[in-house]
């Protein structure tokens, strides 16, 4: 790729001098200019995303194919599925407990063969919406942090029918006396005694109903819909003086890479017409450049929503390609959607056990911004019995923030920042809640070299007319970084 517009009869005489056909001639190339954030000034409302990942989540790369760390941390990871169990502690357990009723008493020894749902290197888990990865069987599914000296807590039900249901009656103790990580690759068997009964009841697998999205590739739930089939540890119980315990190390991290964009736009006009004082706006290369700026920054605001990471033509990753893969994923019908159900959605999105975060800017199309904004005003408008009576969803006020308006929205899981973006109009896609700590905007930097949205000068000569002819090229390098999956989602 070439970055030079070059000058016939500038003072720059040492460049080279290109021909173009047989009557162009250029000379030397003139001043390039770095433009950085001016170009996310223009035009605020129209490309809002952009705008936020150029002034809060910028990020210079010096490579154009870039590597980024994910890290997820693993105490709230700590739980397991019960696949198998033996009454009798044999030391492989075989037959899934589901349809059998336990009378777990005091001091009984059981062995459990334990799964979980997610990949303990790098303790990636399934999304919401997604194609479920994670399943009894599937290799990175052995549980690592089952320790002797443990107690856990098992869930049980009162029958088969309630056990495949998920519908919880109680929960036993048992404390862990060891662990076997070898006798099976996909799970840990771990050989427990009995500390708080249950009486007679069936303990919560995940054999049939509910939790069969685990022993089968399938849309993945939420975690609170898995949440009564999970066998989490509760501390851990050892003699006094009984020394130094086992330990175990996770492994939080994951690699992913991302790649910059080459975006370009020029424009083209003759000194005859540059110097000719014109109607309404007399200078009319300055109308056009303002334009092409526009134009520019248009571009890549569609290509950070819409485009995908593909080395053979050099693109980047776009939020919502990044998001339909790996985030969660909700449908939106404005006309059957109810504020309940949406609620639900923020609450598969927001679990605190790995989305905590208050960044997330919800970016709609312009019928959801709409919807939002009624379905929040409805009950205060229409319905209020009084001051101190609250609805669920109320719509806050408006503020700018980097010069986007923003409605802020509150609801029982915090409040919502949501911006109109017009580049979802007429697309499958109503919604993007995006983390902006997870995401960055990273053009590329090296060597005294700003790619950064710079601008470059040129004058070319016609050789048979003497004609000047201004020519002027936007470029920007550009690529798009999204980290930590489940904190970004997409409503279509």
């Amino acid at each position: 790729m070439s970055d030079i517009n070059n000058v016939t009869g500038s003072n720059y005489t040492s460049e080279p001098t290109q021909v173009i056909g047989d009557s162009l001639a250029t000379g030397a190339l003139r001043r390039k200019y770095n433009f950085g954030d001016k170009v996310s000034e223009l035009a605020l409302a129209q490309d809002p995303f952009f705008r936020f990942v150029s002034k809060v989540a910028k990020r210079p790369t010096d490579d154009p194919q870039f590597k980024f760390t994910e890290q997820r941390s693993s105490y709230t990871k700590r739980y397991g599925y019960i696949a198998d169990l033996s009454t009798s502690a044999a030391a492989v357990p075989s037959g899934a407990p589901a349809a059998t009723t336990y009378t777990a008493v005091a001091d009984n020894i059981y062995t459990f063969a334990m799964f979980v749902d997610f990949n303990s290197n790098g303790n990636l888990g399934n999304i919401y919406g997604q194609n479920n990865s994670y399943y009894e069987g599937i290799a990175g599914t052995q549980p690592q942090h089952f320790l002797p000296g443990q107690i856990i807590k098992v869930p049980h039900a009162s029958s088969a029918a309630n056990s495949n249901s998920g519908t919880i009656s109680g929960y036993t103790l048992w404390k862990v006396l060891s662990v076997d990580l070898s006798s099976s690759s996909t799970k840990a068997i771990v050989k427990a005694q009995c500390v708080k009964a249950s009486g007679g009841a069936v303990f919560a697998t995940d054999a049939t109903g509910t939790t069969a999205e685990l022993d089968a590739a399938g849309a993945a739930l939420a975690t609170e819909a898995l949440e009564p089939f999970k066998s989490y540890v509760v501390g851990t119980a050892f003699a006094a003086g009984s020394g130094y315990p086992e330990t175990w190390a996770d492994q939080p991290y994951s690699v992913s890479t991302g790649q910059t964009q080459i975006f370009k736009t020029s424009a083209v006009m003759n000194n005859t017409d540059r110097a000719t004082v014109l109607k309404y706006q007399a200078n009319e290369w300055a109308r056009i450049w303002k334009e092409k700026l526009i134009e520019h920054k248009w571009d890549i605001e569609q290509a950070m929503l819409f485009g995908q990471l593909n080395s053979t033509h050099n693109t980047t990753q776009g939020a919502v390609d990044f998001i339909t893969q790996y985030g969660n994923t909700f449908s939106l019908t404005i006309a059957t959607k109810t504020q309940d159900e949406f609620l639900d959605d923020l609450s598969a999105m927001l679990d605190p056990r790995y989305n905590n975060s208050a960044s997330t800017v919800f970016f709609c199309s312009t019928a959801v911004y709409n919807w939002l904004h009624k379905l929040s005003g409805y009950f205060q408008n229409n319905i209020e019995i009084s001051p101190n009576f609250k609805a669920e969803m109320s719509l806050m006020g408006k503020k700018k923030v980097f010069g986007i308006d923003i409605s802020t929205i509150s609801t029982v899981y915090g409040d919502m920042n949501v911006a109109r973006n017009v580049h979802l109009d007429g697309t499958n896609v109503k919604m993007l809640g995006i983390n902006m700590k997870h995401c960055a905007y990273r053009p590329l930097v090296g060597n005294g070299l700003n790619r950064d949205t710079s601008v470059y000068v040129g004058v070319q000569t016609l050789e048979n007319s003497g004609v000047d002819r201004r020519v002027d090229q936007i470029l920007t390098e550009a690529g798009m970084e999204f980290s930590c999956p489940e904190t970004h989602s997409i409503w279509s």
